[in-house]
């Protein structure tokens, strides 16, 4: 017998998640029958759509969703031998039994001298949907000027590197001076702090005076109606995320930007990785590929222990990290 700890939800958010929120939880678990694995998690992940996420995808007393990068350490499973590794959206549990039906195994080639955490960031879901936004949504060209915002964190620092890789101008906007400097260091053309800048419609023009041919949106609320002003004709935006009202008690109501949209002729598309599931095997393996050739460079901001995750959580919701926040156990 395995004794797995887990964190559950006590109950809904309100506002900002509270430590009180959560509940560390010690079971049992069996031995695994036939066709099951018991594994052992490694790193997990904390991620922002775990917040809106939660209030439809959870009841309180579950456990928190999300993912993980776990170690078989029993197996009555042929396709996932003892030993191997595998990310799986156990949630944030220490150990999980499972049937292999949605586990995903480490790919065979990964480099010795890269951390397996990666399979959470760059070269996993964050990167995926920064591929799959530029590519996909955006159709992004050569020669094209592309706005990201929350540009320092795991999406947003993956974007603006791929963006670069081909052949595009590019402008990230980030919560600190520490988090401009480093967008500044991976290759951004223009970067700049929102929270300091006077303005924040003159920051835009002052990075890019002939406007915007793209834009990555990962914030929402006011900013980007500022930023959609800023658009070309024929702008195309990219909906990731609306990290600034995910903790609003009651749902904003923004400025109506249906004129410009109209007359700039704006497209402008939600998505998420999800739908092109189907083209995960390969665009992995590109991503592995240009972190290998120093082209896809990667920060992580690393928690240990995890009786720590309801912090690093509640953390990444403030910003405190820069690139994928990972709690290692």
């Amino acid at each position: 017998m395995v004794q797995a700890k887990k964190w559950t939800m006590v109950k809904h958010f309100d506002g900002f998640p509270k430590n009180s929120d959560f509940k560390i939880e010690v079971e049992e678990l069996p031995e695994p029958k036939d066709g099951q694995v018991l594994l052992e998690a490694v790193f997990l992940s904390v991620d922002p759509y775990m917040r809106p996420f939660s209030k439809f995808a959870m009841k309180e007393g579950d456990v928190m969703i999300g993912t993980q990068v776990a170690k078989v350490i029993q197996s009555k499973n042929k396709a996932f031998p003892v030993g191997s590794h595998v990310v799986g959206d156990c949630g944030w549990r220490t150990h999980s039994i499972c049937d292999g039906k949605g586990l995903t195994p480490i790919i065979s080639d990964w480099p010795k001298d890269l951390s397996l955490s990666l399979a959470l960031g760059t070269i996993g879901m964050p990167g995926l949907t920064a591929v799959y936004g530029l590519e996909e949504v955006l159709g992004l060209k050569e020669g094209e000027t592309l706005l990201v915002n929350a540009a320092a964190g795991a999406v947003g620092t993956v974007v603006g590197q791929i963006a670069k890789i081909k052949g595009c101008k590019v402008v990230g906007s980030a919560g600190s001076d520490t988090k401009v400097a480093y967008l500044k260091e991976l290759g951004f053309d223009a970067a700049f702090n929102y929270k300091t800048v006077g303005s924040l419609e003159e920051a835009l023009k002052k990075a890019s005076p002939e406007g915007y041919d793209c834009f990555f949106e990962n914030v929402g609320g006011p900013s980007s109606a500022v930023a959609l002003e800023q658009m070309k004709n024929f702008g195309r935006i990219a909906v990731c995320g609306s990290i600034s009202m995910y903790n609003d008690t009651a749902p904003q109501t923004g400025p109506c930007s249906h004129l410009t949209m109209i007359l700039k002729q704006i497209k402008m598309e939600g998505f998420m990785q999800s739908r092109w599931q189907h083209k995960h095997e390969e665009t992995t393996k590109r991503l592995m590929a240009w972190v290998k050739e120093g082209k896809l460079k990667y920060r992580e901001h690393i928690t240990k222990g995890f009786e720590n995750m309801p912090a690093a959580f509640i953390g990444l919701l403030k910003g405190e990290n820069i690139g994928k926040a990972i709690i290692a156990v």
